[in-house]
Parts: structure tokens; sequence; C-alpha cells
């Protein structure tokens, strides 16, 4: 049964979010009312996901998916927001949020993100059109590939499908290798690109060039 924190300083959304999701069959371990009350709660309970709000007092819920996401790089972290501005979607993806939804959103797609989530779907659609948006907000294009990849082809193969939205099992399925290959491909992808998750490996290898983002 997945774990999940919730961290929202609105009692009454804590409590919507906490029987939604306990009607899916997700154990809620823990309610935060700040980034700092969160910060502390996922080292004493050690969740599977956390659900975070980015607009609270204490701690906003962006530094505190920061330093979550720096000592727990592993647990996967579901913006809420009252907000569908791209700066706040460029600064989830970069604090490591592994998905990014509005409170607008209606409580099936809350949920549904974060069982998806927690099973292992890796870039949000939210968080890739981020990057393209990084690019034109910019007013440039995505850059040629290289000459040189620091990846070999099937690491390249393996990062583009995380790209395209698919978990490790359906990416494993797609290239007819194993869940483990696909675990390996990443931790070497992570370590050529100096990047702690799949959320950076990606934003990184879109940057220089080596995949892209429909």
């Amino acid at each position: 049964m997945t774990r999940v924190l919730l961290a929202d300083d609105h009692q009454l959304l804590r409590q919507a979010l906490r029987r939604a999701l306990e009607d899916a069959g997700v154990m809620v371990v823990g309610e935060a009312a700040d980034g700092d009350e969160a910060t502390r709660l996922v080292d004493e309970l050690r969740p599977d996901l956390v659900v975070m709000d980015v607009t609270m007092p204490v701690l906003d819920g962006i530094e505190a998916t920061r330093r979550i996401h720096r000592s727990n790089p592993a647990l996967p972290i579901v913006m809420l927001t009252m907000h569908g501005e791209f700066e706040l979607r460029e600064q989830a993806a970069r604090a490591g949020a592994a998905a990014f939804l509005t409170k607008d959103s209606a409580m099936h797609e809350v949920v549904s993100t974060v069982l998806e989530t927690a099973a292992g779907s890796t870039l949000s659609p939210n968080l890739a059109s981020t990057i393209l948006a990084d690019f034109s907000n910019l007013g440039t294009t995505l850059p040629p590939r290289p000459n040189e990849s620091p990846l070999t082809k099937r690491e390249e193969e393996v990062l583009q499908e995380i790209a395209d939205g698919y978990s490790t099992t359906e990416v494993a399925a797609r290239l007819f290798i194993s869940v483990k290959t696909v675990k390996n491909h990443l931790a070497s992808v992570y370590e050529k690109l100096d990047a702690r998750d799949r959320t950076q490996a990606v934003l990184s290898a879109v940057r220089i060039g080596i995949i892209r983002i429909a």
C-alpha cells in the first residue's frame, strides 16, 4: 500500500485529499501545515510519496521540496498550487517535483496522478511542457544534436522513452529489456549528466540536444 504525506496549510483541503486518497486505497501516514513540518515528517514517517502545496507558511513548498529532494532523491513529490504560471512549474521541476497540478484539477485527477507517480510514472505532461516553455520564454529554440553524446545509444533510447512519459516497466517492455537493465541505464545516465533524478536528466539532455520532447 502506498504511504503518502500531505503538506498543505488548508485543513479542509487536506481532509478532502485524505478522504479521496484513502478511498483509492492509499494510506495517508501524516499531514503537515507548513513546509518545515513537511521536511521533518518525511524523515520521521518515511512516506512513499509527498503531496506538497506550493504556498505555505514558515517554509514554502518549493524550498521544502528542494530540501526533501536533496536528502531523499528517490522520493517522488507531487506539487499542488492555486497557480499555473510557467515560473512555478519551472521552479517545481528544478526543485525536484515529479508532477505538478493546480488546485482546480478534479479530485480524481489528483488521485490518478498520485497513483501513477507512486507506481513509477515519470515526467508529467506539465513538467514536460515546462521544459519546452523554458526555451520559448527565453526566445530560443531547442539546440541541435551535438556531434558527440556523453550517452550510449541505448542510454539515449531509455532517456527518450522516459521523456515521452513511460514508466520504468513500460520502457523495459517497449525496448525488450529487463526492468533492472533500464534502472542500470538510468543510473549511468544520471552519473554522466550529473543529474539527481529523471526530471533533471531529461532537462539536461534536452538542453544539450540529445533528446527531444514533443
